[in-house]
């Protein structure tokens, strides 16, 4: 063992003068750990809801989405070229419009999404949202009234339920012998969606392609498409490709183009959230310099007899330089331990529950991850590193006579 190493140990565990000192390490310790936790917490529920909400976004989404005009015949030859394309397993074409939706003396406004059910089953879990009716009943019924699926938000706004019939209103004329009229079609109301991402549940209506694409005049062809990807982390390289091999007048957006400014909002949150929480660390690393400058004063005569005795400036600083090194590094482990305790109890016990009726999920989400960790300690450890710096230059500065005759 290094002298400086033996002599730190020495100095933390052997008997202080009175218990003041003994209690300011215990507290520089304890506020490194509380700090460190308290971050670990922070960052892995902030993750989980970024996760969970991502999540929900693709499962109503894909990964990838291609949005074009096309003529007669375009949408099957668009769709190769996309299925083609590297990485992709899975597409399925849309027709996408906006319409007013009435039901007895209520209207609101929707997005209104034509798809092929069997086909988008293949790029999201928008199949697995339906609390209420079947996929199947947007084919038109005996009466020739086709389906439409709300979503759960929307339908409560509209006061529909399955069954009910409503009237979809488009905001573009059609001709006829009165002249420009809005054109509108009945629809049956075949399920209610809940994907568990308010604005889609509360503006989104799907229904048949072909009946999307004729009421929205595509000539029955789509004008977009949904893709699934291999790997998600590979959806920008793999837009990137699409844009480049579709050219005009194709636009390829990923789900992080169309969400851009939710992401953008969770990602300053949890820096904004990081840099307070990171000021509890901060503090704590006072308390340790205040110890060491204490201890400084408490062992001056025995750092004059170890200058005495032929120890260098060096020595001496490597001594008080470990001492708050070991600080931080028990405060930073006792820290993580905690923070990952903890964030793993949450996680598996519903300790914080959230009212069921504002959100959909009524556990709090948590997501460890390992490079939050790990700098959460290396940034923690580093700090207290630092805060002993100057009681360390302050004790190698002694001189040896001074020290002995003062001490």
């Amino acid at each position: 063992m290094a002298p400086e190493t033996f002599i730190a140990l020495r100095y933390l565990s052997a008997k202080r003068k009175g218990l003041f000192s003994v209690v300011t390490t215990l507290i520089g310790v304890a506020g490194v750990a509380l700090g460190v936790a308290a971050l670990i917490v922070t960052l892995s529920i902030m993750d989980g809801f970024q996760t969970d909400i991502r999540r929900k976004i693709i499962d109503a989404q894909a990964h990838i989405v291609v949005y074009g005009q096309m003529r007669p015949g375009d949408g099957e030859r668009a769709a190769a070229r996309i299925a083609a394309a590297p990485g992709v397993t899975a597409v399925s074409p849309f027709a996408l419009g906006q319409g007013i939706i009435t039901f007895d003396d209520r209207s609101t406004g929707a997005v209104v999404r034509g798809v092929d059910p069997a086909a988008e089953a293949r790029v999201n879990s928008l199949k697995d949202s339906l609390v209420r009716g079947s996929w199947d009943g947007l084919a038109p019924a005996a009466g020739g009234v086709p389906g439409i699926v709300l979503g759960e938000e929307l339908a409560k706004n509209l006061g529909a339920w399955t069954g009910d019939e409503v009237i979809l209103v488009s905001p573009r004329s059609a001709e006829s012998g009165l002249g420009l009229l809005p054109r509108m079609k009945k629809f049956r109301v075949a399920g209610l969606s809940r994907t568990g991402y308010y604005e889609y549940d509360n503006t989104m209506a799907y229904c048949g392609l072909k009946e999307a694409s004729e009421f929205f005049g595509m000539q029955g062809e789509p004008n977009g498409f949904s893709v699934r990807l291999e790997d998600l982390d590979l959806a920008p390289a793999a837009a990137e490709g699409l844009r480049t091999s579709l050219g005009f007048p194709f636009t390829v957006r990923t789900y992080a183009d169309m969400n851009r400014t939710l992401f953008a909002a969770l990602k300053l949150e949890k820096f904004v959230m990081s840099l307070v929480l990171a000021l509890i660390i901060l503090v704590a690393t006072f308390t340790i310099a205040s110890n060491l400058l204490m201890m400084t004063v408490e062992k001056m005569r025995d750092i004059g007899i170890l200058r005495a005795m032929g120890a260098g400036p060096g020595l001496v600083r490597r001594v008080f330089l470990l001492e708050g090194a070991m600080i931080g590094l028990a405060g930073t482990l006792l820290g993580v331990l905690l923070g990952v305790g903890i964030s793993l109890f949450i996680g598996h016990y519903p300790v914080i529950e959230l009212p069921s009726d504002i959100y959909y999920v009524t556990r709090v989400p948590v997501k460890l991850d390992a490079l939050d960790i790990l700098l959460t300690a290396l940034a923690s450890f580093g700090l207290c590193s630092l805060s002993a710096l100057y009681p360390a230059s302050r004790a190698a500065k002694l001189d040896p006579v001074d020290a002995i005759r003062y001490g």
